[in-house]
Formats: structure tokens, sequence, C-alpha cells
């Protein structure tokens, strides 16, 4: 792939995957299917004002500069070594982007991020969709970057 393409690729699935969020959000949100009860999980809504695991509750301007800066730098580290990047690299970037973004404009829009998802099977705090991007987007470049590494020494 191109460097061209990379970027091209970046952007389009970044963009796809806010959208999609959006979506996502805004029809569960909207749907009657609120408290809906089943064995895995529930559809609720909560305003979670703080981040993960509500830590920093209340820091409503910390994190929204704090998502602000996380975003800027990974979009700035993505761009300088793009050349580098595989496919799988780039997809796991986007999600970790379009859920970085969405939990800021939500912060910013709203005052709150809304968090809608309740496992029934474990106890475990509420969450949405852009945290099940940041999720698999971390998870999905650490695995790279350990692989990446482990091959690198594999054939040294």
């Amino acid at each position: 792939m191109s460097k061209n393409s990379k970027i091209t690729y970046l952007i389009l699935t970044t963009v796809f995957f806010i959208i999609f969020n959006l979506y996502l959000t805004d029809i569960i949100l909207k749907s009657g299917y609120l408290l809906t009860e089943n064995p895995v999980f529930d559809i609720i809504f909560l305003k979670n004002t703080g981040a993960a695991f509500n830590i920093f509750d209340g820091y409503k301007v910390f994190l929204i500069i704090f998502a602000f800066a996380a975003f800027l730098l990974l979009i700035f580290y993505a761009l300088k070594h793009i050349k580098k990047f595989s496919g799988f690299e780039l997809f796991f970037t986007s999600l970790l982007l379009s859920g970085i973004f969405n939990n800021m404009s939500e912060r910013i829009i709203f005052g709150f991020v809304r968090d809608y998802i309740k496992l029934n099977f474990i106890n475990f705090p509420v969450f949405n969709i852009s945290d099940i991007f940041i999720n698999i987007g971390v998870f999905g470049l650490i695995f790279m970057i350990i692989k990446k590494n482990y091959f690198k020494r594999e054939n040294n």
C-alpha cells in the first residue's frame, strides 16, 4: 500500500467508525429497549462525568484536554510513521481514534459520556461503543507491536 492510500484508508475508516458509533448509539438510546433484561447484558442509560470506572469524576475540562491531546498525538504519530504501518495497525489506530473522538465530543456536547451497556454475567462498569473501540484499538495495537518485535527478534 502506498503512503497516500494508507492515509486515505486511515481517514476513511476513522470517519466510518465515528459515524457508525454515533448512528448505533442514537438508535440504542432512542429505542424503547432500555432496561431490557437478558442473561448477557442490559441496555441502560448512565451519565458518566468521569473516565474509565468513573475516575476523574467532575474533571470534564481535564478529560477533554487529555482526549484532544491523545487524539492529536496519535494522528501525528500515525502520519509520521505511516509507511511502517500495516493494514491491521491502521485499522486498530482508526478504532482508537474514533473511540477517543466520540467520547471527547460527547463530553463537549453533553457534559458527560453516554454509557449504556451493562454486562449481567460479571460485575463491570457500564460502558459504550466508544469504549469498545478504544479497548479493541489499544489491545490490537499492543498485539501488533509485540508480534512485530517478536518476529524482528526471531529474524536476527
